[in-house]
């Protein structure tokens, strides 16, 4: 059967869909485990959360489901930045925070550190999947994760970055395209040279590495999934078509903007991180797009203005939040996890009858 190969026999899973490990808030524990519970992966973004957070959705997953699921961990990002540097981006912000009634407040900034207990939980906690963003861990981390029996999983934007996972010992990677919503995961040159669609990417992909290619960027429903299964993809990880879900944690000004937004109305930003992300247009970026050049490196930026987007979405101010969002976004429904995945089984197996 279509829905039977690598990904699924060493994940445990009944389809090969991965929902995207949006983090923000967006992965709740409903959510995750709603998504686990459909027979596909559901995985915690958890980027921005405290150890202590993420040992305690675990254990609230655990108790929602017996399925599989994930956690995801950025890479530590320790940019030099001058005090001058981030003087000059808080004079851009200050009109923003006036308009929203804030004032500046000091943000606490993760270091390798949080990112070492976070890896302990993961083992601990006995978490089956384990996938990485903005770089790789360690060749240590890696055999330890693996000496435990976790499943590692990188993300790549080109065929290099995908050579570089499997080199350090990753058991799959996910292949993000061009289309993808949310940050890029590009890491070993730069952004614009790393922005290549998910079509022309898959296949050259596969041609050069032996590992499981999962692919990541417009696929919304069986129609992507299938298309990326006909590349050479073992399975879809998927952002956008979850976002809308009726589960799914996101803010509700973010769901209606998705759903009401057209594929020519999302792009690539800095403004809100620091690092290349994709998202509806809004007026935060539209403010802040001529002078990208002076905001500092991922993640100060996204610290600096961290404040600002959780007051905007207090406010239900979606002008003022990061909105991210893929180009598949006029493909977006709003309808529960298990109709979402139930609809996509039945679309495939309907093209395969009639291919």
């Amino acid at each position: 059967m279509w829905y039977q190969n690598k990904i699924t026999e060493l994940i445990g899973l009944d389809y090969p869909i991965i929902q995207a490990p949006m983090a923000g808030g967006v992965t709740t524990s409903r959510f995750v485990s709603s998504v686990s519970n459909a027979g596909v992966l559901g995985m915690i973004g958890a980027g921005y959360m405290q150890p202590n957070e993420l040992r305690q959705q675990i254990k609230e997953i655990k108790a929602l489901t017996t399925r599989t699921f994930g956690v995801n961990l950025f890479i530590p990002e320790q940019p030099k930045i001058s005090e001058e540097e981030i003087n000059e981006a808080n004079e851009l912000l200050q009109s923003i925070r006036n308009g929203l009634g804030i004032k500046w407040e000091m943000p606490t900034y993760e270091n390798s550190s949080t990112f070492e207990e976070k890896i302990k939980i993961v083992i601990e906690e006995e978490v089956p999947v384990c996938s990485f963003t903005f770089g790789i861990p360690s060749k240590e981390v890696i055999n330890e994760l693996k000496k435990h029996n976790v499943i590692v999983i990188g993300t790549a934007t080109t065929v290099n970055e995908a050579v570089i996972n499997e080199n350090i010992g990753m058991d799959a990677v996910v292949v993000q395209g061009s289309e993808a919503g949310g940050h890029r995961g590009t890491f070993a040159k730069g952004a614009q040279e790393s922005l290549v669609g998910l079509m022309a990417l898959v296949p050259q992909v596969v041609d050069h590495v032996t590992i499981p290619v999962i692919a990541s960027g417009g696929v919304m429903d069986g129609r992507g999934l299938i298309a990326s299964m006909f590349l050479g993809a073992e399975a879809v990880q998927m952002g956008t078509a979850f976002l809308t879900t009726i589960e799914s944690g996101a803010h509700d000004q973010h769901k209606t903007a998705i759903l009401q937004a057209a594929e020519d109305e999302t792009m690539l930003t800095t403004v809100f991180s620091g690092k290349p992300a994709r998202g509806i247009n809004n007026q935060f970026m539209k403010e802040l797009k001529s002078r990208e050049n002076l905001i500092p490196a991922y993640p100060i930026q996204h610290y600096l203005t961290s404040h600002i987007r959780s007051e905007a979405a207090r406010q239900n101010n979606p002008e003022m939040m990061s909105l991210w969002s893929g180009q598949g976004v006029r493909l977006s429904k709003r309808q529960s996890v298990n109709e979402l995945i139930t609809g996509i089984v039945s679309q495939v197996n309907q093209l395969l009858k009639e291919f």
